[in-house]
Formats: C-alpha cells, sequence, structure tokens
C-alpha cells in the first residue's frame, strides 16, 4: 500500500554520516514533533537527481524555513557515505539540507514507494516524491509520474502545494 496523505509515516532506520562515521537514525526520532520536508530520489550522482532535484531544495531551503519547516531530508536507497559525498559534491550538505541513505530501501518499501529498473541498474529504489510532514504525519505528499522528471516534487512545486 502506497503512503498518502493523513498517514503516520512507517518506522524504519535511516542511516546518515555522524562525527564518527555512520548512525542509524529512526524515522520516528526524526520527526516526532517537528516539521519537515523529506523528499526522495532515485539514486544518488543519477542525472535528474543531481542537476534538478537536489537543486531545487538549495533553491527553496530559505523560503520552507520561512514557512516553518524545521528540516529537510533527501532519502536515497544508498549506503551514507554515497549520500554523505554526493551532498558535498551537490552543495546540500553547505546549504543544510540532511542525506540519509535507506540502504535496505526499508523505508521506501513501507512506504509502498519503491521501483525497480534493471535496464539502468536500478533494483529496489525509490520513487521520485517530495512531501511535508508534521509530526510524523504525512501533510502533503507529490510523487512524480516518471523518475525522470522532477516538477511536482521539486522545491517549488511542493512549495505550492503548502
Amino acid at each position: 500500500m502506497t503512503i498518502s496523505v493523513g498517514d503516520k509515516l512507517p518506522d524504519a532506520m535511516l542511516v546518515r554520516l555522524g562525527a564518527d562515521g555512520p548512525e542509524g537514525v529512526s524515522v520516528s526520532t526524526l520527526t516526532e514533533g517537528r516539521t519537515m520536508v523529506i523528499f526522495a530520489v532515485t539514486g544518488a550522482y543519477t542525472g535528474t537527481c543531481t542537476t534538478a532535484h537536489v537543486p531545487s531544495f538549495i533553491r527553496t531551503k530559505d523560503t520552507f524555513k520561512e514557512r516553518g519547516v524545521e528540516e529537510i531530508i533527501c532519502v536515497s536507497v544508498n549506503d551514507p557515505f554515497v549520500m554523505g559525498a554526493w551532498g558535498e559534491m551537490t552543495g546540500a550538505t553547505e546549504a543544510g539540507i540532511t542525506m540519509v541513505g535507506d540502504p535496505e530501501s526499508a523505508f521506501t518499501k513501507a512506504m509502498g514507494m519503491e521501483f525497480s529498473a534493471p535496464p539502468a541498474g536500478l533494483i529496489d529504489r525509490s520513487k521520485r516524491y517530495a512531501m511535508l510532514v508534521i509530526d510524523g504525519e504525512v501533510k502533503v505528499l507529490n510523487e512524480e509520474e516518471n523518475p525522470g522528471l522532477c516538477e511536482v516534487s521539486a522545491g517549488e512545486g511542493l512549495l505550492e502545494d503548502m
């Protein structure tokens, strides 16, 4: 079942790079009592993710903050080392966007947002989406019809629906 507006996020462990290396963080810990944006990409270093999706949240970060968003998190079915390096390369880390990995696709699958494209080498990856989450509840969910698109799930697209 795909997650919908009004649903609570499933709890799963994500992994990020901390001061001492990889550290697990639960979705419930990240979202409890907070207003957040979570956006998911099909893969770090892939075309649209690198040239459109991440840059859209770098451009709109200040506007989200003005609207009460406390943190913007980028999720990808990748390990935390890849996410850390990609965050540095794109400028997302410097902009204050939190880069987290879902290495086993546990969160992605629990949300019903997984997809595979074997010819491209993408297995059990995430669909492209962005959502506004308040205290763990999905308030706005914008999912792209095609993983190569970045329109409704871009920072600007999510802002339009808030």
